[in-house]
């Protein structure tokens, strides 16, 4: 048998290289960042020539991947579940387009907001899309699903959407592989010429084939042996478990799996009976899933005979944050055991810059510069630095998605707010800050952009940077005066240079962008380490 160890992330790279990927697609955001890191890191995939190189930014990830299947080949794109935001309008089009190539896009959700700015569920993506969508249960679930999903996917020429969460990204488990992996498809145009072409008249009529599609698909057995019921002995209590809370129910029931009818749900769309199935026999109905009330809500439409539901809608599961075995005990009127308190032997501290952090540099200088001006001047973005928020620094005064920074600086700015300064990072603005700019270029808003370049993506642990030593040239280009895109070094021997730049910047009626440029201090060490290991 061919097992190996591996995270959920990992489970579902390696059934893609096994299933005959050509292509992998993706951004790094936690805790999906795994998945492209494992393909990189394959010699399997080495040896495949599989593309395996970092996107720009979600969008970009999710159109090369769409290219990559019209050409015939199997692709897949990763991303966080706010990268499906970016995503959204190639996604969601690409269910109209269709596919010639198996795609899978795999959204990772973030319950309780480990590393995140919200928790949405990705599953309403998959239904406003007429999308597939698999959630598995478990490291194997995940692995195996990748090759039903593509078949399903070149079946119905669709693509699917793959939507694992936090817990099953990061946790790891023992994944049987199969034996001959499949050899990648032949490239292939598309046998509809005009397939991929959304004019309003063509695709209208792929709107009504998609319809019709999607009503079908919920039939396939690729999508049916992953959703089972089992029946049980009483009848008070009906339990419906999506993916990963599947896992919780069985580690309270066991024992006594026979008491309770359950209906276990990992892929969407499922036909009616399903439901109705278990609702027959029941008194009352208990719903755990991860993420938002999508089933629980969706059972109204179902279930029209005043049969009582429980779940996130009623407060028998919390509404928000992530689902555990212990909120699962509650739920089914058991005791619930939260483990053994952890003695409060070392007192809690906020998460900071790493010492060394060329970042903490800049936020010391910016404070200093911007204090004439008073408090709330100074937007950020998604990044390391947004720890530029917390104590000591209490330094920005925004932090909402990729890129706003530069458009929140430019809203403002627009309103009136003197001087309107944005903080980003040299990842960030290459994933969504540069039409920000060219915005700003084009209006000559009077703002300040701080570019703080450490020359990686260092939040999701060091992935390579879009834009590293071409920061300036890019300003440029796009249209910045280039005696308004000043270049320094954040250290500390340079702080009183550093705040005169910066004030001399901040009264400048105009565009200006200021380039902090300092390598992170944790690839910098490795880089270090690796170039001394190889002397």
């Amino acid at each position: 048998m061919n097992k190996i160890l591996l995270l959920g992330d990992e489970a579902i790279a390696q059934a893609a290289i096994d299933a005959g990927l050509s292509g992998m697609y993706a951004y790094p955001g936690t805790p999906s960042t795994e998945i492209m890191e494992y393909v990189q890191a394959s010699k399997s995939a080495a040896e495949k020539n599989i593309h395996r190189e970092w996107s720009s930014n979600e969008k970009t990830a999710m159109e090369a991947a769409l290219g990559m299947s019209y050409s015939g080949k199997r692709a897949m794109v990763a991303m966080k579940h706010v990268g499906l935001n970016v995503a959204a309008d190639g996604f969601i089009n690409s269910a109209l387009t269709g596919v010639n190539g198996g795609l899978i896009v795999v959204s990772a959700d973030d319950p309780s907001m480990h590393s995140s700015q919200n928790e949405q569920d990705s599953r309403f993506y998959g239904k406003f899309a007429f999308i597939p969508c698999f959630e598995p249960s478990n490291q194997q679930e995940a692995y195996n699903m990748v090759f039903d999903a593509y078949e399903l996917s070149e079946k119905y020429k669709t693509p699917v959407l793959l939507r694992i969460t936090t817990r099953l990204a990061h946790s790891r488990a023992s994944v049987e592989m199969i034996k001959h992996p499949a050899p990648q498809k032949k490239l292939t145009l598309p046998s509809d010429p005009v397939q991929f072409v959304l004019l309003p008249a063509i695709a209208r009529k792929r709107f009504r084939a998609l319809l019709k599609s999607y009503d079908s698909i919920r039939y396939d057995a690729r999508l049916e042996k992953y959703n089972s019921f089992h029946d049980g002995k009483k009848r008070d209590l009906g339990i419906i478990a999506c993916g990963i809370t599947y896992n919780y129910l069985k580690e309270n029931i066991s024992g006594h799996e026979d008491d309770y009818p359950v209906l276990k749900i990992a892929a969407y769309p499922f036909p009616d009976d399903l439901i109705k199935s278990i609702a027959a026999r029941c008194k009352e109905l208990l719903v755990l899933e991860e993420g938002y009330p999508f089933v629980e809500e969706g059972l109204k439409g179902y279930l029209d005979s005043g049969l009582k539901i429980m779940g996130r809608l009623d407060g028998t599961v919390p509404r928000d944050g992530e689902m555990n075995p212990a909120i699962v005990a509650k739920a089914l009127g058991m005791p619930a055991s939260y483990g053994t308190k952890v003695p409060e032997l070392v007192k809690m501290r906020p998460p900071s810059f790493c010492k060394g952090c060329g970042h903490s540099d800049m936020f010391n200088a910016l404070i200093e510069a911007v204090k004439l001006y008073g408090p709330g001047h100074v937007f950020s973005d998604i990044g390391c630095y947004t720890l530029g928020a917390l104590p000591p620094y209490n330094a920005i005064n925004s932090c909402v998605d990729m890129g706003a920074s530069v458009t929140m600086a430019i809203g403002a700015a627009d309103a009136g707010l003197f001087p309107s300064i944005a903080v980003i990072g040299d990842s960030t603005f290459t994933h969504s800050g540069i039409t920000g700019l060219l915005d700003a270029v084009n209006k000559n808003s009077p703002v300040t952009i701080i570019i703080s370049d450490n020359s990686t993506t260092g939040m999701t642990g060091g992935q390579k940077s879009q834009a590293t030593g071409r920061l300036e040239k890019i300003c440029a280009g796009i249209g910045v005066a280039p005696g308004h895109i000043k270049m320094i070094v954040p250290l500390r021997k340079n702080h009183e240079d550093n705040i005169r730049i910066m004030k001399e910047e901040f009264e400048y009626r105009g565009v200006s962008v200021i380039i902090a440029v300092r390598e992170c201090i944790q690839t910098a060490t490795r880089r270090k380490k690796a170039e001394s290991s190889n002397e």
